[in-house]
């Protein structure tokens, strides 16, 4: 009997009720096997000259000049295009240079144009280094507006704008000089034939401290080429390295598609969403340098297994079959796999799998108290899933509180990130792990952002069936409010989540800056994928154009 079969089957012969979600198939297919590969190996040759371009940019980097402002946009021209990681040690040297020269009391002390200040004021905050946002009170007017002269400068206007989304709380000038800015930019978008209204756009769209690494960098290059005062060295050295990189993801694609399929989890798991692809590029949003390719690996099969718990516990299994598997994860142990149903037990030894290839890894590294952390996140975050089939399945509709209490855990933000550190490396101590179980105060504010953008687009397809509440019905019934109000508060808590991060990944640092990026990342995740629909549940729109940019088509050289 096939699969499909046993579980139509198994539900006829006790005539269950299955609140079946009604998912479209993957956007895919097997695309990606074509890239299926033993081999990790870069082209030698692209190699080769990817050194020698490194070597001069970072020869222009620690060039000696009596002005080192000069720098400011070749590094956030560095930055954008996607290939800091090459050179991180020389722009911590240079901004810091320029923070102990020009920075006074907090307050940058340069006289220069709008743009130079404000993406001065972007790298240094990005680089952890706080400095106050009222160096841009010198462009306000006399009555204490931001002077509309400057409506006339739409780069600096541009720049002014995309700092602003470095913003604190608290920070009232930078709230109005996002307002400012966004009504006049708006306007410019307009005007088709402006030379700057397609940037003026991408960015309105998706602000750069935002956006998703890899497709930042797609997008910079083309910009940065059309730039006449482009560096050409630059500008080859991201055009190759993206390239490299592509071909490196591509084939990790290929290799998660080929262990998918011999999974047969369409077969296996039929209600489930079947999403392989769009889970390897979560991994991708995580981290892209080649050195996490290991973590990407853990990242992507946990993004898998989480969707298809998700699906169980949302869209399939009845009430006393998830009893069942939440005590067996409870309890971790593989003897619990008897009492399971079969479509339970295939899931179940998936988990198992993937924490034995966990074990076995950080047996090899000496990291074997990471898998204990692991295993906790993991248990509780099944443990709210649980709580919210029982509320469905009891009809009880929870409290605002309940509600958040349950879906921070049930977002699975923080086993998403004790799974991302794992891969880390020897970086990712004992403390690390410690610091995430203490549900510090940057995870909590990026759980807020993740559950609260996903509840916001996903609600309508979610209540087409029997659902739990999402913040939005909790929300409205406690302040007997409208839905539109509901989603305004929902998103006023979004904007202050990313100001909660932002302090938090202002120095002195709880924890070093590499596992903050990482949280900072799976918000950017969502905040692309998640701005204006769950793209990772339907994929066929704006998720394949991503994919495509990234892992289809190459940058032309």
């Amino acid at each position: 009997m096939s699969a499909v079969a046993c579980l139509n089957h198994e539900a006829t012969k006790s005539d269950l009720h299955r609140n079946v979600a009604d998912f479209q198939p993957s956007v895919w297919g097997d695309y990606f096997l074509q890239y299926t590969s033993e081999s990790m190996e870069f082209d030698q040759n692209m190699v080769a000259q990817i050194e020698t371009l490194k070597n001069d940019v970072k020869n222009m980097l620690v060039s000696k000049t009596e002005n080192p402002l000069v720098k400011i946009y070749l590094i956030d021209s560095i930055c954008r295009s996607g290939v800091s990681y090459h050179f991180e040690h020389e722009i911590e040297e240079i901004l810091q240079h320029i923070h102990n020269n020009y920075v006074e009391n907090g307050e940058i002390t340069i006289e220069d144009n709008l743009g130079t200040i404000a993406t001065l004021f972007r790298l240094l905050r990005q680089q952890g280094i706080h400095v106050s946002p009222n160096v841009f009170n010198k462009f306000k007017d006399e009555q204490g507006n931001f002077s509309e002269k400057l409506t006339s400068d739409v780069d600096g206007m541009l720049r002014l704008y995309e700092a602003t989304h470095l913003m604190i709380k608290g920070e009232d000038i930078l709230e109005v000089a996002l307002a400012f800015t966004t009504t006049h930019l708006e306007s410019i978008a307009k005007q088709l034939s402006h030379p700057h209204a397609i940037q003026v756009k991408h960015s309105l769209r998706q602000t750069l401290h935002k956006n998703y690494p890899r497709l930042e960098a797609r997008s910079y290059i083309s910009i940065y080429e059309q730039d006449p005062s482009h560096n050409k060295n630059l500008l080859n050295l991201a055009k190759l390295d993206f390239n490299m990189l592509q071909s490196l993801h591509q084939k990790e694609f290929g290799n998660f598609c080929k262990w998918w399929k011999a999974l047969d989890v369409p077969g296996k798991l039929p209600f489930a969403r079947h999403r392989i692809v769009e889970s390897c590029f979560w991994g991708l949003g995580v981290y892209f340098e080649p050195k996490f390719s290991m973590a990407r690996k853990f990242m992507t099969k946990l993004v898998v297994i989480i969707t298809m718990i998700d699906d169980t516990y949302d869209a399939y299994g009845t009430i006393d079959e998830l009893e069942l598997f939440t005590k067996a994860i409870e309890r971790w142990d593989v003897s619990c796999m008897d009492n399971l149903p079969n479509y339970m037990k295939f899931l179940y030894r998936i988990i198992l799998d993937l924490y034995e290839e966990i074990e076995k890894e950080m047996k090899k590294e000496g990291r074997i108290y990471a898998l204990k952390y692991y295993v906790k996140e993991f248990i509780k975050y099944v443990q709210a899933y649980m709580t919210e089939a029982r509320w469905l399945n009891n009809n009880y509709k929870p409290t605002l509180e309940e509600y958040i209490r349950v879906s921070t855990e049930s977002s699975g933000y923080a086993l998403a990130t004790t799974t991302c550190y794992i891969g880390m490396g020897d970086i990712a101590t004992e403390e690390i792990f410690k610091w995430v179980s203490n549900e510090p105060k940057i995870i909590n504010a990026a759980i807020v952002l993740c559950r609260l953008m996903d509840d916001i687009v996903s609600n309508e397809f979610e209540q087409k069936r029997e659902h739990i509440s999402s913040f939005l019905e909790c929300y409205m019934k406690q302040y007997n409010i409208s839905r539109e109000a509901a989603i305004q508060e929902g998103r006023k808590r979004i904007s202050d989540a990313w100001k909660d991060m932002n302090k938090e990944c202002l120095r002195p640092y709880e924890v070093p800056m590499p596992f903050l990026t990482r949280i900072l990342n799976l918000s950017r995740f969502m905040d692309v994928v998640y701005k204006d629909k769950d793209n990772f549940t339907h994929p066929e729109g704006e998720m394949k154009k991503f994919i495509k940019a990234l892992l289809v088509d190459p940058v032309p050289i």
